[in-house]
């Protein structure tokens, strides 16, 4: 579903991402792990088209990301407050993304009551996205994501800045639509959450993929070994 190929990505002569190749397959969870440093976010952010590579391509359904809007419209996507409009109220925002994807008013309000125990969204509420607290912000860029329903999402630290009642209703959420083939592609700093919603791993190192393998108990225990022995060198940044 997406395929990445001989993509580097530099800055100031300095590779921070080096990815030969790599493919998402339709209906996998992928959960995205590494420091920081390791590439992650710059990977989501090719991926999304949002900042160019130095080689290679990336493709959506066979169709390079950069040559075609089309891919936006079956992919949601959240990695940070950018994402937003921080003048406008949730209510309004999530609004406006209905309207882009041409959602209606009844499906959009459907959408509100279904996920109104992660957030509550009042129509009348003048309380600015600016005006949230870090949590609420995420939760409201997390929500925009799924509103399309798309058949791809992308979130980078979605578990971040949430309460545990939101992180648990988010985790069932999420093996919810990867169980009904939602394809996923989620980093986290968090090991416990993403690999309770993931079934293959990915660690990145220096932009570099080091492992990329199925989740298995084994698959966790190398994972929990890897980052033991980084925090025992003193080598996290």
């Amino acid at each position: 579903m997406i395929n990445i190929q001989d993509i580097q990505k530099q800055y100031n002569k300095i590779t921070v991402l080096d990815v030969p190749s790599l493919t998402i397959n339709q209906g996998e969870s992928i959960g995205l792990v590494g420091n920081n440093g390791a590439g992650k976010s710059t990977l989501l952010s090719l991926i999304l088209d949002i900042i160019q590579a130095n080689t290679g391509t990336i493709y959506s359904k066979n169709v390079p990301v950069n040559e075609t809007e089309a891919w936006k419209f079956y992919t949601g996507s959240f990695l940070n407050e950018s994402f937003l409009i921080p003048y406008l109220t949730p209510y309004e925002y999530l609004s406006f993304v209905a309207s882009l994807h041409k959602i209606s008013n009844e499906q959009r309000d459907a959408f509100f009551a279904e996920h109104a125990a992660f957030f509550s969204i009042e129509p009348k509420a003048k309380t600015l996205i600016r005006e949230l607290s870090a949590g609420n912000r995420n939760k409201i860029g997390i929500l925009g994501a799924l509103l399309p329903k798309p058949e791809i999402l992308i979130l980078d630290e979605p578990f971040s800045f949430l309460d545990p009642t939101s992180q648990s209703w988010l985790k069932t959420t999420l093996k919810k639509l990867h169980q009904e083939g939602m394809t996923m592609l989620i980093s986290s700093h968090d090991l416990a959450h993403i690999t309770e919603i993931s079934d293959r791993m990915i660690l990145l190192e220096k932009g570099k993929v080091i492992e990329d393998k199925p989740k298995t108990e084994e698959t966790l225990g190398e994972l929990e070994t890897y980052f033991t022995v980084r925090v025992n060198n003193e080598t996290i940044i």
